[in-house]
């Protein structure tokens, strides 16, 4: 089973998702985060089925993904 990174948004109206690592457009939503996670697995199961090998990023593969806060002054 290979496995994927995976950014998990949540939103006023829900959750989106979207896997990190692959060449292309591919997002999941849903209600709920199980929802979201469920819908972007089956999303990258389609794009690797519709595009082959190819959709994987050779150059950097992504190990760790982190989610950070940066403050501007006016």
């Amino acid at each position: 089973m290979k496995r994927y990174k995976v950014v998990v948004e949540k939103h006023q109206d829900g959750y989106v998702a979207y896997p990190l690592g692959l060449k292309g457009v591919v997002v999941g939503q849903g209600d709920t985060y199980e929802e979201a996670l469920a819908d972007v697995t089956s999303a990258i199961r389609f794009h690797i089925e519709s595009f082959g090998q190819e959709v994987f990023e050779e150059d950097s593969p992504v190990l760790e993904a982190f989610v950070a806060e940066a403050g501007l002054s006016p």
